[in-house]
């Protein structure tokens, strides 16, 4: 597919924008609230997703935006539509730590055409467009080849209300820990989708996320040869919550550890 080359500029300059704003004020006195129990955000994610929202309406008026902090249409809508996170990793953030980054995707009509994630830290640049690969700082990415889950490192989110649910989601962690190299946890699944595209890490999975935490590591991964279901290996969308990711090659045995450790929880009366 043929694309505007200022989309994916705009996508570049939006996300590189975010990190010079995030490096500017981390490690300093930061304004933090809460959304929830243990969700965070700051004025600088508001901030960032000001100044994107005053960059699409400059530059693409007709096009709807979705962001984590000031909200948009709920269902993908119909045409293009910028599905924007401008600090994954916020909890990172406010606590100094540096894994965090700026992700966004332009979908048309719910499916991403381009995508652009930069984490500050490490002055890596993810980008991707449909059809035409995947790309770390210009160069192009591919998944790994491991074909165990033996021999693979995995990496995993916990959702918001994990408090109520721990049985549940620890138990899935326990499931994959049983049986792999080794499961990591780096509190940013857009950095985890970029690190399964470029060979760091061989699979992900996590359940309730948000169109904005996925959509754009969602379409590096698949141009980077990588492959992205639902837990029951049902067709991937940004707006479907759970995230089974792989480098293809291992993604069966992954699906197969969640379908086994769901029908041990639903026991047998069910």
């Amino acid at each position: 597919m043929t694309h505007d080359p200022l989309l994916l500029t705009t996508a570049v300059e939006a996300v590189t924008r975010a990190g010079a704003m995030m490096m500017a004020r981390l490690g300093q006195d930061v304004r933090i609230d809460k959304k929830g129990a243990i969700d965070l955000v700051t004025e600088v994610d508001l901030a960032i997703e000001r100044t994107f929202r005053a960059l699409i309406a400059d530059r693409f008026p007709t096009h709807a935006v979705l962001g984590e902090e000031f909200g948009g249409a709920a269902e993908a809508p119909a045409g293009p539509c910028w599905v924007f996170d401008p600090i994954d990793g916020t909890t990172n953030f406010a606590h100094g730590l540096p894994i965090f980054c700026s992700s966004v995707a332009l979908e048309v009509d719910g499916d991403a055409q381009v995508a652009a994630i930069f984490d500050p830290s490490r002055q890596e640049l993810f980008t991707a467009e449909r059809g035409g690969g995947a790309r770390l700082n210009g160069r192009p990415i591919h998944v790994s080849r491991a074909d165990r889950i033996v021999d693979a490192m995995l990496v995993t989110g916990f959702p918001y209300d994990v408090h109520q649910r721990v049985e549940e989601i620890v138990g899935l962690f326990a499931a994959f820990v049983g049986q792999a190299r080794a499961v990591r946890r780096l509190g940013s699944a857009a950095i985890d989708l970029c690190y399964v595209a470029a060979g760091r890490l061989d699979g992900f999975w996590e359940s309730d996320l948000k169109p904005w935490d996925i959509a754009g590591g969602a379409l590096i991964l698949q141009e980077a040869g990588g492959r992205i279901t639902t837990y029951d290996g049902g067709r991937f969308s940004s707006r479907g919550r759970q995230v089974v990711a792989s480098n293809t090659v291992l993604h069966d045995q992954m699906i197969a550890i969640v379908r086994d450790f769901e029908s041990r929880q639903s026991g047998p009366h069910r």
